[in-house]
């Protein structure tokens, strides 16, 4: 029912809106945490550099880091520095403020680092900072293990809250949205029944105007008047038969009771219908049918939709024109296409041509007595079926109606 499809769109939308507000305040926590992260640890670097000159070159083993402000965390600084020449020598390596890293592995990280193409960076556990001094190129690395895990942990933690904070959000709007909807499930429901009443009501009075017409005839003749006065309840009885059908397609589900026919049978037995009234107006109706093409469904409303097709394509297409019926197998499914001649000033929109009501030339539509929900009804069967319909009019010349099912 279209109730349920605004639910499913009220769901939608809103999660959408929701996980859209998560990534963006996980990605800023994430990004300023970094930014504030690095920045720190960049800042402990520049002091090394700082404190790296006065640094008498002779071991000394017990000497202590002294260059942050803070005690403790000079204890807990651990780093070492590797200078290059020109030609990528190791002129000297510090390895005083680090167990884990000899000369080796120092060697390596700082080939690895003069190969980047950014003068800070990350390699491993490590950020690098390169600076080029009197005597050669000068690598700083920081080990930053702990700022790096927390930097991690973080992403971590927000990524599990955002997908939590997702499928509580889903649960709730699955909950609320019936709740959020009922006043528009109570109007839709309210206005079908009042389609469904109207019709009837319309039908007592159409039907006395139709039996006082006959009556009027019999006595004085038939004349314009009573013409027009015909063609006016003719059109009337038509809406009102189209009303009662509109009140029914919010409750169009998918066929489930579906018995096997032959299509095309049925398509040559609408054909015969409709290529007389095709005449009768000064057009032709060539077909490609396949034969025995097999369905299942509903075979009565199958053929509402193929006389819907027939009868949009007489009203709408050009004078002296020629309509094609097209109906064949296509990839396992099977395509039934109308192609009309049309002349409309510029491309319709073919997207709204299945709306109710719709109308892209509403000034000559008027003059072809329909009710504009014709394309409406077509959709509806395809959808219960479970296939698709589409309209292609690009230069508003040629209207060519696809249905696959």
């Amino acid at each position: 029912m279209i109730i349920d499809k605004i639910r499913y769109r009220v769901i939608t939308a809103s999660l959408i809106a929701f996980l859209m507000v998560i990534i963006l305040i996980s990605g800023l926590v994430n990004i300023v945490n970094y930014v504030v992260v690095t920045g720190r640890i960049d800042k402990t670097i520049d002091l090394i550099l700082d404190y790296r000159p006065v640094l008498p070159r002779e071991p000394a083993p017990d000497r202590p880091f002294r260059a942050l402000p803070d005690e403790e965390a000079n204890y807990m600084t651990r780093f070492f520095t590797v200078t290059v020449d020109d030609n990528g020598n190791i002129l000297d390596e510090d390895l005083e403020h680090i167990a884990s890293v000899n000369e080796e592995k120092a060697a390596d990280y700082a080939s690895e680092a003069l190969d980047k193409h950014f003068d800070r960076g990350y390699i491993q556990d490590y950020r690098y900072t390169r600076t080029t001094e009197e005597n050669g190129t000068v690598v700083v690395f920081l080990n930053c293990s702990r700022e790096l895990q927390s930097i991690r942990s973080l992403l971590i933690l927000t990524a599990v809250i955002s997908v939590s904070s997702i499928i509580l959000a889903f649960l709730l709007s699955l909950f609320l949205s019936s709740k959020a909807i009922r006043p528009l499930e109570q109007n839709i429901n309210i206005q079908k029944q009042f389609i469904t009443d109207a019709s009837h009501e319309l039908k007592t009075p159409l039907t006395s105007m139709a039996t006082s017409l006959d009556i009027i005839e019999m006595q004085n003749g038939k004349d314009e008047w009573t013409y027009n006065i015909r063609r006016q309840i003719g059109r009337m009885s038509l809406l009102v038969k189209d009303l009662v059908v509109l009140s029914r397609l919010d409750e169009v589900k998918v066929v489930k009771d579906k018995d096997s026919f032959d299509i095309s049978g049925i398509s040559w037995e609408i054909l015969e219908l409709y290529m007389p009234q095709a005449k009768a107006v000064g057009k032709d109706i060539e077909t490609d049918i396949e034969d025995v093409v097999i369905m299942s469904g509903d075979k009565d409303s199958v053929r509402r939709l193929i006389s819907v097709l027939l009868d949009n394509a007489i009203k709408y297409s050009v004078a002296k024109s020629t309509i094609r019926f097209i109906l064949v197998k296509h990839h396992g499914k099977i395509k039934i296409e109308v192609i009309n001649r049309c002349d409309y000033e510029e491309a319709p929109d073919t997207e709204r041509l299945f709306d109710r009501f719709y109308r892209p030339d509403s000034s000559r539509s008027s003059d072809t007595g329909g009710s504009g929900i014709g394309l409406a009804i077509a959709k509806s069967v395809v959808q219960s079926h479970g296939g698709t319909i589409t309209a292609y009019c690009p230069d508003g010349k040629t209207m060519t109606i696809t249905v696959l099912i």
